[in-house]
């Protein structure tokens, strides 16, 4: 006969809960970009936020990246840095996030919460778009100087 342990009754609730899904954390990467200090919390409206459980195959291949776990965001688009208005309009500047990579980093780590990984990596994205430096980045994520953790 197995033990209350064994069948996990000892963990209220953890035992029926699921994995969140892409809509879960696209709704905490918009309350991030919600959050954010003026005036970057209105200039990221802008930027489109999309969910995948993974990068595609082309996108790993473009970056090198063989292990597709090693991805958990990426900013599709030109910083605003290097925007002109001679640019022609190619769609909307995206940040993806990578959802099986972010909930297994948040696994591992055990140390922080989903909001939390998902606002660093929104963070860490948009400062592609930003063209912020380290200390920018910082200002708004102070986990950003425990990134390599």
């Amino acid at each position: 006969m197995a033990t209350e342990h064994e069948t996990g009754s000892d963990l209220p609730g953890w035992v029926d809960l699921v994995a969140p899904g892409e809509d879960a954390l696209e709704v905490i990467a918009r309350e991030a970009l919600a959050a954010l200090p003026p005036p970057w919390a209105g200039l990221a409206q802008a930027v489109a936020i999309r969910v995948a459980d993974f990068a595609t195959d082309e996108v790993l291949d473009d970056l090198g990246i063989e292990n597709p776990f090693e991805l958990t965001g990426l900013y599709d688009g030109v910083p605003m840095t290097e925007k002109s208005v001679a640019d022609q309009p190619r769609g909307p500047d995206a940040i993806w996030l990578y959802r099986r990579p972010i909930l297994d980093e948040w696994a591992t780590r055990g140390t922080v919460t989903l909001r939390e990984i998902v606002t660093h990596v929104l963070v860490h994205e948009l400062a592609h778009h930003f063209g912020w430096s380290d200390d920018d980045i910082a200002a708004i994520d102070p986990w950003w100087e425990m990134d390599e953790d």
